[in-house]
């Protein structure tokens, strides 16, 4: 008899912690708002689709997640993992801000605004996704272009700064490089108070977009590498726009000294690494040009404005 009543008791115990296990797994549900068959079926594998939306275009980019909160092509859903898609997503998007200009022939040339993908901000909203989401609008904002074509009257008539360089144009890879680099700013043209990033403007210097091999300077000493060359373009703009008065916000030398520019008169820039900036403090437009020749291996940075020098620094006291 007792070991009946002893095994009662355990069933009768077993029973009772069973159900105190499915009630508090049903409490937890309705906390999330959950019924009993969504937390069944979300613990299967599904495919979730949400839809990423560019509402400038109303183009729309599918990414796909599962019940853990993956991305197939990436790891756990942390923040690491998903601040490299956003880099990725935002290479697509984003595009710098260009002033319109005006070419020597006096055509003008349409601006662009500045489109930027904020990826801290995306990062957030798909952190922060419910399984029950299907789309996701994609945090883009635009900033238009800081001079009109008005303002660009008489820009060419005054040249407030200049300054060459020179290279060897039988070395074929680097005169390319110093080439394409000068076309990138071609008749930029930056607003009052407008920044001038040279890693920014010229972009990434890669084999598909025509740059060659040639030496550069690491740690002290000459190897090779894509856009070797470069260093004397920014350096030759450097001279250029510090002689027409513009303000240097970011500038570094080489590790060990050129022959294009006297001592600590150089900017080296790199990809991902040493950048040059400027900006234009005065209350005028102003506008960078170059030329390049491949025949006699000279390089020309010109800064133009509509007003001279006494005016500029009168427009900005």
């Amino acid at each position: 008899m007792k070991k009946y009543w002893v095994f009662f008791v355990v069933i009768f115990a077993f029973t009772v912690s069973l159900t105190t296990m499915v009630a508090a797994e049903e409490k937890s549900s309705r906390q999330h708002g959950l019924a009993n068959n969504e937390v069944e079926y979300f613990k299967k594998p599904i495919k979730w689709e949400v839809a990423l939306i560019d509402e400038r275009t109303a183009e729309q980019e599918v990414i796909l997640l599962n019940e853990f909160g993956y991305l197939p092509d990436l790891e756990q859903l942390d923040e690491k993992s998903l601040a490299k898609f956003a880099a990725k997503l935002a290479r697509t998007i984003d595009q710098p801000m260009r002033n319109p200009t005006v070419t020597q022939d006096g055509t003008i040339i349409p601006g662009q605004s500045q489109i930027i993908l904020s990826e801290k901000e995306l990062v957030s909203k798909i952190q922060q996704l419910d399984y029950r989401d299907r789309e996701l609008v994609l945090p883009i904002y635009e900033t238009e272009p800081t001079v009109s074509e008005e303002e660009l009257a008489g820009i060419l008539d005054v040249s407030i700064g200049t300054y060459s360089t020179y290279f060897n144009p039988s070395v074929e890879g680097r005169s390319v490089n110093i080439k394409l680099s000068a076309e990138s700013f071609q008749h930029f043209v930056l607003g009052p108070g407008d920044e001038f990033s040279f890693n920014k403007v010229v972009g990434q210097r890669t084999v598909e977009r025509g740059y060659r091999e040639a030496k550069e300077i690491v740690n002290k000493e000459f190897v090779m590498g894509i856009g070797g060359g470069i260093c004397q373009t920014s350096s030759t703009l450097y001279n250029a726009i510090d002689a027409a008065g513009l303000e240097v916000i970011e500038r570094y030398s080489h590790s060990k000294e050129i022959g294009y520019v006297p001592p600590n008169r150089d900017a080296t820039v790199s990809w991902g690494g040493p950048d040059f900036v400027f900006t234009n403090p005065y209350n005028f437009p102003i506008l960078l040009k170059t030329q390049v020749s491949l025949k006699s291996g000279k390089i020309t940075v010109e800064v133009y404005s509509s007003q001279n020098k006494d005016q500029l620094l009168a427009s900005i006291q």
